[in-house]
């Protein structure tokens, strides 16, 4: 059984920084790949970011320059490093990880962002 758990969120002032963390256990393949998505209230999961086996990244146009995502394949981790945060990043960010056909979820990590 894979389970995802998110842990980082929290409430942050515009212009500050966050870090989350995605810790993957299971039946967790290192060539799967892996990102974050999010959901602010009233609006559809979204994509931020992701990350393949061998590093390639791809990053929604909002975080573009912003965020930075990562992953240690050997420890099946992912993280995602949020700098100059807005009040439009206020969302449930959700792990991700994803192959074969499968796809699996984290229960979500909130961000507020607000002065």
């Amino acid at each position: 059984q894979v389970q995802l758990v998110e842990s980082g969120g929290g409430l942050v002032q515009p212009g500050g920084s966050l870090r989350l963390s995605c810790a993957a256990s299971g039946s967790i393949f290192s060539f799967y790949v892996s990102g974050w998505y999010r959901q602010a209230p009233g609006k559809r999961r979204e994509l931020v970011a992701v990350i393949t086996s061998d590093g390639n990244t791809n990053y929604s146009d909002s975080v573009k320059g912003r965020f930075t995502i990562s992953r240690d394949n050997a420890k099946n981790t992912v993280t995602l490093q949020m700098n100059s945060l807005k009040p439009e990043d206020t969302a449930v960010y959700y792990c991700n990880y994803g192959g074969l056909g499968n796809d699996y979820w984290g229960k979500g990590t909130l961000v507020t962002v607000s002065a």
